[in-house]
């Protein structure tokens, strides 16, 4: 990842923590389709926990190329299912989304005990941040 200390600076202010982005992906007849998420951005990444079985996994399953926006920002990325919240490989991660995701999480919406549960991260390629009047141009 090859950002300025500017910009990696104000995507973690902006989205270190749980927030909200629009996910877009492509249906296997071409069309695309955008959902609002939860999400956590780190190094480079967006991580949401969501359900195998939705379309927007069945889209990734099929094409894994993703785009996003959020708070003036918007980026595209390469989308995967992880794993299940509850794999080992996954226990530091599921540690900082736990936290970040603290108001909401378990409220009935997420059941990690559900095989088909699991971690959605999108790796980010290239985007474009506007923060305070300037505009960043990223590779990632």
């Amino acid at each position: 990842m090859s950002l300025s200390g500017n910009a990696a600076n104000a995507l973690n202010e902006r989205f270190n923590h749980d927030n909200v982005i629009a996910v877009a992906t492509v249906g296997e007849d071409g069309r695309p389709s955008v959902r609002f998420v939860n999400s956590y951005y780190e190094d480079g990444a967006f991580y949401t926990v969501t359900y195998a079985l939705s379309n927007k996994m069945k889209h990734i399953a099929a094409n894994p190329e993703t785009a996003v926006c959020g708070e003036w920002f918007t980026a595209r990325g390469m989308g995967e299912n992880i794993g299940r919240p509850a794999d080992e490989k996954n226990a530091d991660l599921m540690a900082k989304l736990r936290e970040a995701f603290a108001s909401w999480y378990n409220n009935g919406h997420t059941d990690e005990s559900d095989p088909n549960t699991c971690i959605l991260k999108i790796t980010l390629t290239d985007g474009v941040l506007f923060d305070h009047g300037t505009r960043y141009d990223l590779k990632f």
